[in-house]
């Protein structure tokens, strides 16, 4: 296939893989693909150890990393990012109550609570990274290794990232939510743009991607633009390209894989759904993120909830939480299993069957394929 994006980046399909696992990216790297690694749940010592095992395992094949690095943060979060307390900083910035709120939750659902003193303390780093102080460090790690692309997944990327990365001769991308979100990110520097419909899973907005793919490719052409959201088929992906896209962006297509990070019980889950069970949420990272609905969006939106705090706040309190609570579900605990749940988005429908990364990628591009031939044969091209 021959789109801007494959003469830029040297790569067989205009397809970008998101995914938090290391084995994912590597995958649809080597099958033709670009995988992107989510970084924001690493420490910067932990990010090192999962690039270089990229590098021994894609032969020198172009992939990229994704870093969040959001435009506004918890006040308290944004001082422990500058030194200013640190860890205790952040962790006393959540309320009392917040701490009930979940302890009492783990005794409704009759998951055993873990040492939430140590938990709280060893499973907060996702929160602590969330600032800009740490998405430097992340930064810092990601452009020391040969990646070919880095992208900012929450806001306009900072000064720093364009111009470390440019340095580099490492493009830029960025994810977007809304044209006006386009044209920030175009004036910043970026070099693609991700436009991120509403269906998607993790952080969205609202609009749907059938809508917003052409507004963005218009407002910001030349700059190449991926689609994002709702796509996990060869068909979406031509839909896509006909709006205008020069490939396509794709996160929870790779979450039933088998090679996926997604714990046992919540891609049951996930098999199990359908388009209906998503809900956009604040319960895991303090801003809207499409998740599968389960007892523990449901109940941190109920009328007993203290109400989600803001990032990375409400990540210090879910992140550890889940951790625990996938872990007792895989016993077969019920109430975990209930409580249980990742980001994933609509397309979690379609999502129905475990098969290899790279056979995804070969059979998303065999059904594009067949949808661009069927098109032609209704215009009578050739």
């Amino acid at each position: 296939m021959r789109t801007e994006v494959c003469e830029t980046f040297g790569i067989e399909f205009p397809l970008f893989a998101f995914s938090h696992c290391r084995d994912v990216v590597a995958a649809v790297t080597n099958a033709g693909g670009m995988g992107v690694l989510g970084a924001v749940a690493y420490t910067p010592d932990r990010l090192e150890e999962e690039l270089r095992w990229i590098d021994a395992h894609v032969g020198g094949r172009p992939y990229g990393v994704d870093v969040l690095v959001p435009a506004r943060i918890d006040e308290s979060a944004e001082r422990a990012g500058r030194g200013e307390g640190g860890l205790e900083t952040m962790l006393a910035a959540v309320p009392r109550e917040h701490w009930e709120f979940l302890f009492g939750l783990f005794e409704r659902y009759g998951v055993p609570l873990p040492d939430f003193e140590k938990a709280r303390r060893g499973h907060s780093r996702g929160g602590t990274q969330v600032t800009r102080e740490g998405a430097a460090e992340l930064i810092e790690v990601s452009l020391s290794h040969p990646i070919r692309l880095i992208a900012s997944a929450l806001g306009t990327p900072p000064p720093l990232m364009v111009d470390r990365a440019k340095e580099r001769g490492v493009p830029v991308a960025a994810l977007v939510g809304t044209a006006e979100h386009a044209r920030r990110q175009a004036a910043a520097g970026v070099d693609l743009i991700v436009a991120q419909g509403g269906e998607a899973g993790g952080h969205t907005g609202e609009i749907s991607t059938m809508v917003l793919v052409p507004e963005v490719v218009d407002e910001v052409a030349p700059l190449p633009v991926l689609a994002a959201g709702g796509i996990a088929t060869g068909r979406q992906m031509a839909a896509a390209m006909a709006l205008g896209a020069s490939g396509v962006w794709c996160g929870s297509v790779w979450l039933t894989t088998e090679e996926a990070e997604t714990p046992p019980p919540v891609k049951a889950k996930m098999l199990a759904a359908t388009s209906r069970d998503t809900v956009r949420s604040r319960s895991r990272t303090g801003k809207p993120a499409r998740q599968l609905r389960s007892a523990w969006t449901d109940e941190w939106e109920g009328p007993g909830s203290p109400g989600a705090l803001g990032m990375p706040l409400q990540m210090i309190i879910a992140e550890g939480a889940m951790r625990q609570i996938n872990k007792v579900a895989e016993t077969g605990n019920p109430g975990a299993r209930e409580l249980a749940n990742y980001f994933v988005g609509q397309v979690v429908g379609q999502m129905n069957a475990v098969r290899p990364a790279r056979r995804v990628v070969h059979d998303m591009i065999e059904e594009f394929a067949d949808a661009v031939a069927r098109l032609n044969a209704i215009t009578g091209a050739h």
